[in-house]
Order: structure tokens, then sequence, then C-alpha cells
């Protein structure tokens, strides 16, 4: 079907089935179909099957972001960056409030995307944010099942200089951290007078807590995700006049070469919303990426497998313990894309 026809009419039924007696924050939804699947590569049919369409799990979110699925727990968590929360989703009790504030714990009153953004989970199972606020990488010092807004500080500054606002982070097998830190998080952003690095940088963070800088070429960084083996670092550019995603090769001694474009998607349509922001990838190498439109797949060579186009922007993605569910933050919602059986 045609995006023309297709989404306005899709509009219609979201807004039909919304229960519009309650405030935003509270609706939520009965698994709505939304979303239609591209094929651009016969090798997708092997990903996802033909036909299959995502469902509304949640909605009522101001710009959910950093999905992470905690399979011990059987629960999704994600930021909420401006209502600097992190929520909950579980089969049975849905949408539940998990830790606020997620990612500023200053007395002073500031504006703009405080929040929390990406989450991981480190080597043991406890929950890693990109605290956008407080302007650090931190790891939650409380249980998984017992959340508790307390936090360790595991990196805050490079040389002397605070970072913008760390957005997306991975680890690689070591217990490395590896993010992103564009400006998103800065009430002024670019302009903002407390931003103190003249660049938009990726980092790493060694075992012994040593900050790496792997690169301050990209202007928007953002998604970030290891291939498998972990010597291919992909990184996401959320800037629409550069719309790539790079890919570095990871090197001995904090090296890493070889930067190129691993797919870029200039001249895409502008009307649709979005741009390359966070990304997951499978065990096979096939690339999650949340892009202009929806979530773009590739294999592990780069090549556009195809695209999973919904109307609103996709800011992340995760997958279940056994790849074969994607959850998708999209915007307001949270969507469940049943891949394959």
């Amino acid at each position: 079907m045609k995006k023309s026809i297709f989404f306005p009419l899709l509009a219609l039924l979201i807004a039909c089935n919304n229960n519009t007696s309650q405030p935003p924050q509270t609706q939520e939804v009965n698994n709505i179909k939304i979303g239609i699947l591209e094929k651009a590569d016969p090798a997708l049919d092997s990903i996802i099957a033909p036909g299959t369409q995502a469902e509304i799990i949640s909605e009522g979110y101001d710009w959910s972001e950093g999905p992470v699925w905690v399979e011990s727990q059987k629960m999704l968590l994600f930021s909420d960056v401006p209502r600097d929360t992190i929520f909950k989703w579980t089969e049975g009790k849905r949408k539940e409030v998990y830790l606020t504030p997620s990612g500023y714990t200053d007395t002073v009153k500031r504006g703009g995307e405080m929040g929390s953004n990406g989450l991981t989970l480190d080597r043991e199972g406890r929950l890693v944010l990109c605290q956008c606020g407080n302007r650090q990488i931190a790891r939650m010092d409380a249980p998984i099942d017992k959340p508790e807004p307390k936090y360790v500080s595991l990196a805050n500054s490079y040389k002397g200089k605070k970072f913008n606002s760390p957005n997306d982070v991975v680890f690689n097998s070591k217990g490395e951290i590896f993010f992103t830190d564009p400006p998103y998080g800065l009430e002024k952003q670019m302009d903002d007078p407390k931003k103190e690095m003249p660049y938009q940088g990726v980092f790493k963070v060694k075992t012994n807590g040593e900050v790496i800088l792997v690169t301050d070429t990209l202007t928007r960084p953002n998604g970030i995700a290891f291939l498998p083996g972990e010597k291919t670092l992909i990184i996401a550019n959320s800037d629409p006049a550069k719309p790539n995603w790079y890919a570095f090769d990871v090197g001995d001694n904090d090296q890493f070469t070889h930067p190129r474009i691993f797919h870029s998607a200039a001249g895409y349509d502008k009307s649709l919303k979005g741009l390359p922001d966070g990304m997951k990838i499978d065990k096979n190498g096939n690339v999650f990426a949340a892009g202009p439109g929806g979530i773009w797949i590739f294999n592990k060579d780069g090549k556009l497998l195809g695209k999973y186009r919904v109307p609103d922007a996709t800011s992340n993605c995760a997958l279940s313990g056994d790849e074969k569910t994607l959850f998708i933050t999209n915007d307001m919602y949270i969507l469940r894309l049943k891949m394959r059986q």
C-alpha cells in the first residue's frame, strides 16, 4: 500500500482506538497494528517473516528511547528522556514506572532533555545508563529487580572537560564501555554555555576507568554497536546533512582505523520523520537501525535488506533474548515486532 494512503488511514485507526477520557500519560492501547514491512532483498525473509506487522504495546510518552530487554526479568526497560524517567514493560503488568529521576539528580532546576537515554546491562547484569542531565555514564547502585535512583559514576569527563550529554552505550566482551556524546541533552545544545568540548566525541572507558577518545570527526554521533567479533564498531550520525552510519575497524592498543560509511541515508525523503539513531545487531550481524521513516535492516556488509516503516520517528530498538522479537521506541509509542516463530 502506498505511503500516502497508508499513513493517513493508520492515523485515523489509532485516533479511533485511543481512550480520550484519560490523560495521555496514562493511556494504554490494545495491541493496535502499525507500520508496514518493505523488502529490498530476498534475504530479509529469513529475518522477518513476510507480512509481519508490529503492534503498539504501550503509549503516552514524550520521547521514548534507549530500550534494553532484561531476559532474567522478562521485562523491557526504556527511557522517557524529557520526563527523566525509566519505564518498565512486562507482558502481565504492561507499563510501570521503574526509576525516577533517571538522568538528572542535581537540585538546580533546568529544562531540556535531562533524563536517561541509552540503557544497557554490564556483565553482572547491572543497569548502566547514559545520563543526559548529569552528563555521565553511570551504573544504578541497586539490584535490577529493586531499582533505586542511586548512581555510581563510571565516566563523566575527558582530559578535565565534562562530556556534553552521553547518548548511547555498548559494552564489549572485556567489559569496556563505548559511548557517543552529542549535544542533545544540553539545554541550548551546541550553543549552550556549559558545553566544554569543541566536538561531539565517541569514547571508550577501559576497565580501569581510563577514558579514550575513539573519534571526534562525527558531527552528531548517536547509536553505537559492534558487529559480531567486535572487530568493527558501527556508529550512527544523526545529522540531516550527513545522515550516515559509519564503521571503524577496532584494533589492539586502542586503535580505531579505516573510518568509512557503512551505509548512507543521503537523499532520503525529507517528509519522513527521524534520522540515523539507535541500533542493535544480532548474532548473525544483521543490523536493526533507527533511521528516516522507521527501522532500517542491513546485513553485516552494510547492504540494505529492508525497512520497517512507521509514521512517527523511531529512536532505537532492542532484541529479545532469542532474537525473534524486536522492540521499537517510536516517539510516544512502544512497538513489538514478532519477526518470526
